[in-house]
């Protein structure tokens, strides 16, 4: 396809010429968006298209039909669909999914101690019903013989066109989950299960099973605030080449944690459109800002321990003309107790070929523990500055980016086993073999990336600038990722 005619028809309606206060044409015009936008139904478009359809454009619904009628092109579109929707439906156009199979992408995959890892999940919609939604999944690791399981309750006070995601989040739900992770698998912005989890630059040995079961509750308004509230409850035993060893030499098989989480998010002018598999942040340019408090409370649910963890986080968006834009995202946390190893403050680590801004790709996971940390993220993206000099990478399309990411750690001396004072400690565990104490100096990575290849595609070479003194870490890696720009 080299041309193509695109004709926009705007409807307006509902005028009103009463006076406009001039305080509305003051600083920037706010610009908002129907969350719904892309989940319209054709009952919709009849109701309200300005204009009628010419006979060619009427007949495209027809021609789609007889197209997915054909033999091998139905499976053709149907595995396109379940690969790019990520969900298979159950329902037809007569009759709506009441319950969705997926994500295509965790029914199969592979880790260090489950081997080949087999998952069906599943979740209902909308149209099952309006405000109770159930999801969950089955898995089964060929390797371990471990049967794992998550069973997940929501009820939304809103009424969703599809999922409960949708802007504004208004639920409260119930979770319980019977799984093994490692423990960088909290950071990753994906299942943990996505088969491209599989291909890592590094074998993750170190994880642990966990039992956990979590009660959530989620308000968001309409002006970009956002409350979570959180009771969780959760055992974890070591697997693989991980050990729970106390500073006696005697060994743990199994450690527990009740905690309370209140998170607060604000996200001034920031606008979403949902998706029937997520919604998207349309107002990058909005900055956002995060508190939160967790306490886990000792003998609470069979709790262990005593903890109290602050953590703080802001992002924001600086353009620079012609020059492009920067994301900047800072935060920094303490947890104030002392507490054993598998609680204390693990920086965020990105095991996968995929990057991700705000995590580490260069840093082992559990390589360095803190109970007190600052962090940074500049990710600069020069939207072709420098490439459009450049005749025939001008003509590919491609955009350069440069990130640069570090982080400051400390352990305050109450959290340290390697201190003589804390040999014979009680309530503190041995460290794994490989994990270190951060020195004053905080631990950074250069990225250097080229996007919008085929639209679509993104290569990164990233550079690890400290701590390169460390047997068996990488000074050099390539990661890729996926983002369609429009």
């Amino acid at each position: 396809l080299q041309h193509a005619i695109v004709i926009r028809t705007t409807g307006l309606t509902n005028y009103a010429f009463t006076p406009i206060d001039d305080k509305l044409f003051k600083g920037k015009a706010k610009v908002t968006y129907d969350a719904n936008a892309k989940l319209r139904d054709n009952d919709f478009w009849a109701a309200h298209r300005t204009t009628q359809l010419t006979k060619s454009e009427a007949g495209m619904d027809a021609f789609v039909k007889r197209m997915a009628s054909t033999k091998h092109f139905k499976w053709i579109m149907f595995a396109s669909k379940a690969l790019i929707e990520n969900f298979i439906e159950t329902g037809s156009e007569t009759k709506p999914s009441k319950v969705d199979i997926g994500p295509v992408n965790t029914f199969l995959s592979k880790n260090f101690v489950d081997g080949i890892r087999l998952r069906a999940s599943a979740r209902t919609t909308a149209k099952f019903n309006p405000h109770w939604f159930f999801e969950g999944y089955y898995a089964y690791g060929t390797k371990s013989h471990e049967q794992y399981y998550d069973a997940k309750v929501t009820y939304s006070f809103n009424k969703p066109e599809y999922q409960p995601i949708e802007f504004p989040i208004r639920t409260i739900s119930f979770e319980s989950n019977k799984d093994v992770e490692s423990p960088s698998d909290k950071y990753l912005k994906h299942n943990k299960d996505n088969i491209f989890m599989t291909f890592r630059p590094v074998e993750v040995e170190q994880m642990y099973f966990f039992n956990r079961q979590k009660l959530t509750f989620t308000w968001e308004t309409d002006y970009g605030l956002a409350t979570s509230l959180e009771l969780r409850t959760e055992s974890n035993m070591p697997t693989g080449k991980l050990v729970y060893e106390k500073m006696d030499g005697s060994l743990v098989d199994k450690v527990r944690m009740s905690e309370v989480t209140l998170s607060l998010t604000y996200r001034p002018g920031q606008s979403y459109v949902n998706s029937k598999q997520q919604r998207m942040a349309v107002n990058l340019d909005a900055p956002e800002f995060n508190l939160t408090h967790t306490m886990g409370i000792k003998h609470f649910l069979g709790g262990n321990f005593d903890s109290n963890l602050t953590e703080v986080s802001i992002y924001k968006r600086f353009w620079l003309g012609s020059w492009g834009h920067i994301d900047t995202r800072v935060q920094g946390g303490a947890q104030w107790n002392k507490i054993p190893f598998q609680f204390l403050i693990t920086p965020p680590v990105n095991t996968s070929y995929f990057e991700h801004q705000g995590t580490f790709n260069l840093m082992k996971g559990l390589e360095f523990l803190n109970d007190r940390y600052a962090q940074f993220n500049l990710a600069w993206d020069l939207e072709g500055k420098i490439f459009n000099r450049l005749p025939l990478i001008k003509k590919l399309k491609w955009r350069e980016y440069i990130a640069f990411k570090g982080m400051w750690g400390h352990l305050t001396d109450k959290n340290n086993p390697y201190l003589p004072q804390n040999a014979n400690d009680q309530d503190l565990y041995k460290f794994p073999a490989e994990t270190r104490v951060m020195t004053h100096d905080p631990y950074m990575e250069f990225v250097f990336g080229i996007h919008n290849i085929l639209k679509c595609l993104e290569v990164d070479y990233v550079r690890r600038l400290t701590y390169t003194n460390v047997p068996g870490i990488s000074k050099n890696g390539i990661r890729f990722g996926f983002n369609i720009v429009f």
